[in-house]
């Protein structure tokens, strides 16, 4: 495993890091969620993510479980605030209120003193951004969160809370967007505000919710094990065109001449782009952990990355105006 520094911090993280946003505590049993993590420490990972809503607050506490007995500093552990956590009107946002709460809750599900980061999990434009940062900073103060970052910022909102961060001597080292190969949004403004606030970019979906594996066909209906054919899933639609399908099994071919599955080679492209700490991998079983760490410390040339634009160019997502769409997530 490869290791980078998250932003201009002295953190370091695993080049892929394991997230377990959509299996963990709702889709696979909590043995198989066990064992996956337990894959994960065996390649060399060292970055765990998760966030209070997924799984209903399940999933943080699959994950305090399957870490516990691992020597606590020998593993980064990242989670996320915002999104409802309970029926009431202060469950959910990003007030004082529901951060000092929720930090509260994560790291007994989690099952340890500290969180290493600790994220905002969108932006709360209904809550003045100087109660927030400031809730952040006394977490850090108090020793419960190492660093803050935040997820699916736009440009403008990130340099906003960097400038208070510095104004609060809080350590802002940062964002975790949406990255791949067919999501391309964060290039043209995020990426850039980040490099010069100093925050590194902790990708998720860097397989395209699975579409970039190939495992989708055009013309022809997901996989029944698969999870574009399971209840919830419409969060895939943009990806599930024919078009975009079609030019996906294109690249079947360049994998191969690199001797790269399809997931590692959607893996190891985001990394090429310096400006990415970690990504984000999910796994209902152990073997795709295997398969997927192998991404770590390739090469691409840039020959190969120039086929892969003339291939996905026509629908490559690349609007600023995408990041923080309400209704994605992680």
């Amino acid at each position: 495993m490869n290791f980078r520094f998250l932003g201009r911090s002295g953190l370091k993280v695993s080049e892929i890091s394991f997230g377990n946003w959509l299996t963990h505590g709702s889709q696979v049993e909590e043995d198989a969620a066990i064992a996956c993590v337990k894959a994960a420490l065996d390649t060399g990972i060292t970055t765990f993510d998760t966030a209070d809503v997924y799984a209903g607050t399940k999933a943080e506490a699959v994950l305090g479980r399957a870490l516990k007995g691992q020597r606590r500093e020998s593993y980064e552990l990242f989670t996320k605030v915002y999104w409802p956590t309970g029926p009431g009107q202060n469950d959910r946002g990003l007030s004082r209120k529901h951060i000092i709460e929720s930090i509260h809750g994560s790291l007994r599900r989690l099952q340890t003193d500290y969180v290493d980061l600790y994220q905002a999990h969108r932006f709360d434009a209904e809550t003045p951004l100087e109660e927030t940062m400031l809730a952040f900073a006394d977490i850090v103060r108090q020793g419960k969160a190492l660093y803050i970052g935040v997820s699916e910022w736009t440009a403008e909102q990130i340099a906003a809370g960097a400038k208070l961060a510095r104004e609060l001597r809080v350590p802002f080292i940062s964002n975790q967007p949406q990255y791949s190969m067919l999501w391309r949004v964060i290039e043209s403004k995020v990426i850039p505000t980040s490099d010069a606030e100093g925050l590194g970019q902790i990708v998720w979906s860097p397989m395209a919710k699975g579409v970039l594996s190939g495992k989708y066909l055009p013309g022809k209906p997901p996989p029944a094990d698969t999870r574009a054919a399971t209840p919830g899933s419409q969060f895939m639609t943009s990806f599930m065109t024919d078009d975009v399908l079609t030019r996906v099994q294109q690249l079947k071919p360049l994998a191969q001449e690199a001797g790269l599955s399809m997931a590692q080679l959607s893996i190891a492209w985001v990394l090429q782009n310096k400006s990415v700490s970690s990504a984000i991998i999910g796994a209902s079983k152990p073997e795709q952990v295997l398969d997927n760490v192998k991404a770590t410390g390739v090469k691409l040339d840039a020959e190969l990355l120039r086929r892969i634009d003339t291939i996905l160019g026509p629908v490559v997502e690349r609007d600023p105006a995408q990041t923080s769409s309400p209704n994605r997530r992680p």
